[in-house]
C-alpha cells in the first residue's frame, strides 16, 4: 500500500494540512452548511479522518481533492445527525400545493423571465454574492436540501433518509419549489435588478 509520503513533501506533511487547506475546506463546508461552528466541526472531523486514513491515500489525486472527498461524507454525516432541524412534517406542510408560485391545483401560477446569458453571469463576482444571498434567504431546511442535492451523489432515497422526508415524491416537490424560489430571487435581484 502506498502511503501519503509518495507525494511531494509539502503535500505529504499531515501537520501542514490545516495551514495549507484549512481555509478552502472551511469555505467549502460553510457554503454547504450555512453554519460557521458546524463548518469548523466538519473541517476538524475531516482532518481527523484523513489523518487516520493517510496510509490508504494512494496519491491518485491531490491532497486537497482527497480531503474534500472525505469532507463530502462528513457533511452528509452532519445532515444525518442534525435531523432535529429538519422535520418531515414541517417540510411537507411548508410546501403544500398552495405555496408561493402555485395555484390551488398545484400548477405554476407565474411566468419565468428569459435569462439572456447565464454563463456570463456566473463569472461575475457580484452574481455569486447575490446567489449566496438568495441561498441564505431560503428556509434552512430548503437550503440544506438544495445544497446537499447539488453537492453530493446521493440517490433520492438516500436524500430522503438524510433529510427525514417521507417520500421521494415529496423530495422532488420540495426541490422543485426550492429551485423556483431560488430562480425567482435571482430573477428579481440579479437578472432584473435596476
Amino acid at each position: 500500500m502506498t502511503s501519503i509520503s509518495s507525494n511531494s513533501s509539502k503535500e505529504s506533511d499531515a501537520a501542514s494540512w490545516l495551514h495549507d487547506y484549512g481555509d478552502d475546506l472551511y469555505r467549502y463546508a460553510l457554503t454547504r452548511l450555512r453554519d460557521g461552528p458546524a463548518a469548523e466541526d466538519v473541517v476538524q472531523e475531516t482532518l481527523l479522518a484523513a489523518l487516520k486514513a493517510q496510509e490508504r491515500f494512494r496519491g491518485d489525486s491531490s491532497v486537497k481533492t482527497w480531503l474534500i472527498g472525505i469532507m463530502k461524507f462528513k457533511i452528509i454525516d452532519h445532515f444525518r445527525k442534525s435531523k432535529r432541524d429538519i422535520q418531515s412534517d414541517s417540510l411537507d406542510q411548508a410546501f403544500s400545493s398552495e405555496g408561493p408560485g402555485f395555484d390551488p391545483s398545484g400548477h405554476w401560477n407565474s411566468t419565468i423571465n428569459y435569462w439572456a446569458d447565464p454563463d456570463a453571469a456566473l463569472q461575475q463576482e457580484r452574481f455569486l454574492l447575490v446567489y449566496q444571498q438568495c441561498i441564505d434567504a431560503l428556509p434552512v431546511a430548503q437550503a440544506q436540501l438544495f445544497l446537499l442535492k447539488e453537492s453530493s451523489d446521493l440517490s433520492s432515497d438516500e436524500l430522503c433518509k438524510v433529510m427525514n422526508i417521507s417520500t421521494t415524491n415529496n423530495l422532488w416537490v420540495i426541490l422543485s419549489r426550492t429551485r423556483k424560489r431560488l430562480r425567482d430571487c435571482l430573477d428579481k435581484h440579479w437578472f432584473n435588478a435596476e
